[in-house]
């Protein structure tokens, strides 16, 4: 899939952030860029095989969610009302004098309201029936974080759940510039969240693998693209951006943060879990989310990558880069050094910080990166500090099990 060109590309008028580096854009810009692992010993997770995670902090929902009842939702759509909030408050966007009709809004998770549901499991398992809140059904079904998004806003129009693992808020954000491309809208509210820091979905990572075990330094574990990276560290959160088409918002003088200038999705066939060897499904997205950007490799100046820090991961993300763009590529980095990975936010999370890289033309740093891996391409990875680049196009890149793959590509605004 492949956006159509309409030789403007896709204005991002506001962001919403809700991170492991603290709730709020500012808050989780200045985290990412100081580069510094947010992951920490966990409470909750005690006793389990992997006992630390990167948790949003002083998150309070009473103090962040709009609406009288906060405390009825799911972490997970916590999360998103407080992202969308700052998202729409951001892009100086009024939706009751807008037409409902015409906003859309678009969410992804990998997981929806796991934490309502493995909590209720409980509950039924060690009291029965009768313990089981009412609330349960409308707390945890994955689409209920859109549906509540769309109630807060008033949102009348298509209002979407995508779920493609850790590509699922890469892909809401690639569907809504579908709707906005083909006119089905003219605002559409899209990203992604994840609260998948839970014993059980924690225990099935690890018992998987895929987690870190540097118990012993946790803030350090992990490690995108270094020859000692172990796994990733389960994170959470949500990433929020509100799109209209650039006439549109030049014409209402809205905030301009960037331009989404391009997507492509496409997938690996390959295996539930692991990565094709051969790229096949980023390779094939890539070349997507050039061609609707009116673009080349050639033009790419960084890449916002996906980098959980995975051994399998890693190698086949850097070999496909290299591949692409050659031995002088982009600047690379990725986030998830401090954010952990927030699972279906990821993508979202990280099509904000790509944003608001190429508006800032500073590429944060990737964390706890200190030694190649000698079985890696080479790539122009950002460690230690921030670099100040101009960037001309940027993209970001989100996978997920399955083989799912989702490209971005974003533009600044002058």
């Amino acid at each position: 899939m492949s956006a159509p060109d309409d030789g403007a590309g896709l204005a991002v008028t506001g962001i919403g952030l809700v991170t492991p580096a603290g709730s709020g854009t500012a808050a989780t810009w200045e985290g990412v860029c100081a580069g510094r692992g947010t992951a920490a010993p966990d409470p909750e997770l005690a006793g389990l095989p992997v006992a630390f995670s990167c948790r949003v902090p002083g998150f309070d929902p009473r103090d962040l969610v709009p609406g009288p009842r906060p405390w009825q939702h799911d972490r997970a759509t916590q999360f998103a009302l407080a992202a969308a909030h700052e998202a729409v408050t951001a892009a100086e966007l009024d939706p009751a004098a807008r037409d409902a009709a015409r906003i859309a809004v678009v969410l992804g998770s990998a997981a929806g309201g796991v934490g309502t549901y493995e909590d209720q499991c409980r509950k039924f398992t060690d009291s029965g029936p009768q313990a089981v809140s009412p609330l349960t059904l409308p707390a945890f079904l994955p689409n209920m974080a859109a549906g509540q998004v769309a109630i807060a806003l008033g949102a009348r129009g298509p209002v979407l759940h995508t779920s493609t693992a850790c590509a699922s808020g890469a892909s809401a954000v690639a569907l809504a510039a579908l709707l906005l491309s083909s006119g089905t809208c003219d605002v559409a509210v899209a990203g992604g969240t994840d609260a998948m820091v839970t014993p059980l979905c924690a225990t099935a990572f690890a018992q998987m693998k895929a987690l870190s075990r540097r118990r012993d330094a946790p803030a350090r574990a992990s490690r995108p693209f270094d020859a000692d990276r172990d796994g990733f560290v389960l994170g959470e959160g949500a990433g929020v951006l509100v799109l209209e088409r650039a006439a549109d918002a030049a014409a209402r003088r809205a905030p301009v943060q960037a331009h989404l200038a391009g997507y492509g999705i496409a997938a690996d066939a390959h295996h539930p879990v692991a990565p094709d060897p051969e790229c096949r499904g980023l390779r094939l997205a890539t070349a997507q989310a050039l061609r609707s950007a009116g673009a080349t490799a050639s033009d790419v100046a960084h890449i916002n990558a996906h980098g959980t820090g995975t051994p399998l991961n890693d190698r086949t993300e850097a070999t496909a880069l290299a591949q692409l763009f050659g031995p002088a590529g982009p600047s690379v980095t990725s986030a998830k050094g401090v954010l952990g990975h927030t699972m279906g936010a990821s993508g979202a999370i990280e099509a904000a910080l790509t944003a608001l890289t190429v508006k800032h033309g500073h590429v944060p740093p990737t964390a706890n990166f200190h030694h190649p891996d000698p079985d890696s391409p080479t790539l122009d990875l950002v460690t230690d500090a921030p670099r100040t680049q101009t960037i001309p196009l940027a993209l970001s890149n989100s996978l997920g099990f399955g083989g799912h793959v989702t490209v971005l590509a974003f533009r600044p605004t002058t």
